[in-house]
């Protein structure tokens, strides 16, 4: 009885998790090869543009932070919330004594804390996006050390195989992120064009759901390690060069679960919240100080306009901090500002078929 009260209780459990995946599964959007091919474009042209003059960056939208603080509210609210106040200010000869009362609080002691905590947030993304891209690289390296190995230790047909797996893995790898690579849009595509894996090999990896985490990719990676073992125990290769092969692959699976790791615990949420709600908090008291500064009754529209332009820059720049902060979380979404996940992977193909081949060419000769 108790044995059949856990089952029902561990399919239910299933069944929750399975609809919160499909919930998540079903908000994100699924890009196709050629969108993905689009985005990855956009991105490493905006990679060039940082040696450009500031007067030609400035005219660019793409990959710029204009789009992001247009669409934020906060900075609207803040320079509506002043308007008003001007607007007040205009209908009124002197201030209000409570209006005077709460100008005297000093706001740059808390516009310094929140620059600082901004600062902090900005900084830990960014160490953040780097460590990231250099895991990223460094897959890609470790596909090419081992096949730089195996395609001089190994007969052709068995390197060729170690090597179109080791992609499919680095590949799948990508897929079981959960981001915008998906199965159909991603390594169908890839799959197709290089062959990284046969009809049942595919069938046998279909079965674990790629999408859903990393282990069609930690399936492939333990074939790798079988066929380095049955390599030496063949006599191929010796103890040493197996021990070699082996280290490689592990570091490929550790580069790769690095990624996973720093994708499974993103910054904390309780600090992302707190920048927010300091921010939601600042901007309004800020607007209120330079609003009431302007003066009251009839003066000068230049005086108004100076002191907006002031509210305005300084909304850009907290909603800018956190915003820049943001897109630096996720390195592998579908922003413009993300790493280019095509290009590693389509880069790394290209350099292990040039390796495999020069073992041929040089056979050959």
């Amino acid at each position: 009885m108790e044995k059949q009260e856990s089952e029902t209780t561990y399919d239910h459990m299933a069944d929750i998790r399975s609809d919160r995946w499909y919930c998540l599964k079903s908000e994100k959007k699924e890009y196709n090869w050629d969108e993905l091919k689009g985005i990855e474009k956009t991105r490493r042209e905006i990679l060039k543009r940082v040696e450009l003059p500031f007067y030609k960056i400035l005219l660019y939208w793409s990959g710029t932070c204009l789009k992001a603080l247009s669409l934020d509210w906060l900075i609207w609210v803040t320079t509506a919330f002043y308007i008003s106040l001007r607007i007040i200010a205009r209908s009124l000869e002197d201030a209000p004594e409570v209006m005077e009362l709460l100008v005297n609080a000093d706001t740059s002691i808390l516009g310094a804390f929140l620059s600082f905590f901004l600062v902090i947030f900005v900084n830990q993304t960014n160490a953040r996006f780097f460590d990231m891209y250099g895991f990223a690289k460094a897959v890609a390296g470790e596909v090419q050390d081992v096949a730089g190995i195996v395609s001089t230790k190994l007969p052709k047909e068995q390197a060729s195989r170690i090597i179109r797996q080791m992609n499919a893995a680095h590949v799948i790898a990508y897929v079981g992120l959960g981001g915008p690579y998906t199965k159909r849009g991603f390594f169908d595509p890839l799959n197709k064009e290089h062959q990284l894996l046969t009809p049942k090999e595919l069938k046998y990896i279909e079965s674990m759901d790629m999408e859903s985490g990393p282990a069609a990719f930690k399936e492939l990676v333990t074939w790798l390690q079988r066929d380095v073992y049955q390599a030496r125990k063949e006599g191929i290769i010796d103890s040493f060069e197996e021990s070699q092969l082996h280290a490689y692959i592990l570091k490929f699976r550790g580069s790769m679960d690095a990624i996973y790791d720093f994708t499974d615990q993103p910054v904390h949420f309780f600090y992302l919240h707190f920048v927010c709600l300091l921010s939601a908090l600042y901007l309004p008291l800020f607007a209120f100080d330079n609003a009431y500064a302007a003066g009251w009754g009839d003066i000068s529209y230049t005086i108004e306009l100076l002191y907006g332009l002031i509210v305005f820059i300084q909304g850009i720049f907290v909603v800018g901090l956190r915003i820049l902060g943001q897109k630096m979380t996720d390195p592998f979404g579908d922003d413009l500002e993300d790493l280019s996940v095509i290009t590693y992977v389509e880069s790394t193909l290209i350099n292990t078929r040039i390796i495999l081949n020069a073992n041929q060419i040089v056979g050959e000769e």
